[in-house]
This record gives C-alpha cells, structure tokens and sequence, in this order.
C-alpha cells in the first residue's frame, strides 16, 4: 500500500511531516512527491526536503492515498498545476483516499473535484469552500473517501484518519500507543 503526499514550494511543514510520519509508523510505504522538475522542495518556513521523486516520474498506478498539505504558497501551487488536478480527479474518482488540509481542499475546488462532499479547512478558505461544498467545520471530516482537516495544529489526528482508512483501528492503535497518544 502506497500513499503519495504532493509536495508544492511553501508547503506547511507539520501538515505534510506528521502524516508522513504516521502512515509509515503504521506500515503505510509513503512516497514525497515534487510538483516541481526539481526534487528539492522548500517548506513555508525555509526548510528544504529532498523529494523521493517529481510527480513526472511518479507511478500513480498502484496509489492508495494522495496527501495535499497546506501552507502558503504551497496550497496555492498545489492548485495552480494542472499535473496535481490529473492526478487528484484520477485518485478521487477511483475512490481511492484523498487527503486535504489546512487551504489545500481549495485544491479540489481548483479542479471541480468532489464538488458537494461534506468538508472542513482553514478559516482563510471557507468562503472558497462554502460555495461548492457541504461545509461543516469541524477538526477533522470524512466523505467516502475524502479527508479534510482544519489545519496545522491538527496534524497528528489528520495523519491519523488517514492511516484508519487505511489500515484498521488496531493499526491505528498500535501507531497512538508507540507515539504515547492518549487524548485523540
């Protein structure tokens, strides 16, 4: 099982790193994937990461998960490629899990994905979102297999979700436990 987490110049660091970090706790092979030729991408906060791959060589075919992190200007670059848009219509569309935090669910507005899905971001996108979509706030929201998170400082329970639609509750379990996780 392989989940992919797209990676724009200005993405926020926890909202990518603490998903990452899960998924693999929990078994998941998690691939970082540049949206840019170059495989160094920059972080909103000035920190570079080496990507496993740029999303021309990544091999979609076999994914489970498509991950978009938010942060400025990271979820505004997610949004602005129409390489990230194939991608995210073709992950949705074959109901394969979808995760958006923070700004990034105005990704999916961007591409006319999931247009009506019930969801929840940061309070700088609602207006975006309220217009396509059943917004309802809330932390962390799941339609089918769509994730939404309000943003950075719920990365963790984010990263959590994603492993449970994943896997199962005695994954997730194990992964709260190793991480001494006793309130989520």
């Amino acid at each position: 099982m392989t989940a992919f987490v797209l990676l724009a110049n200005g993405f926020e660091d926890i909202e990518a790193i603490a998903p990452i970090d899960i998924l693999r706790r929990g078994g998941i092979d998690v691939k970082t994937v540049s949206i840019t030729e170059s495989g160094e991408v920059e972080s909103s906060h000035g920190i570079k990461i080496k990507a496993d791959t740029t999303i021309d060589k990544a091999d979609f075919e076999n994914g489970s998960a498509l991950i978009l992190p938010g942060g400025y200007p990271g979820y505004k670059n997610l949004g602005e490629s129409a390489k990230v848009g194939n991608v995210l219509k073709d992950f949705y569309q074959s109901g394969r899990v979808v995760g958006a935090i923070c700004a990034a669910p105005t990704v999916l507005a961007a591409n006319g994905v999931a247009e009506g899905a019930t969801v929840t971001c940061h309070s700088c996108a609602i207006e975006t979102m309220e217009s396509r979509y059943n917004y309802v706030g809330g932390d962390v929201v799941c339609d089918h297999n769509l994730i939404t998170a309000v943003g950075a400082g719920l990365s963790i329970d984010f990263g959590l979700e994603l492993l449970a639609a994943l896997t199962n509750e005695a994954t997730v379990e194990k992964v709260k436990k190793g991480m001494e996780l006793t309130i989520c």
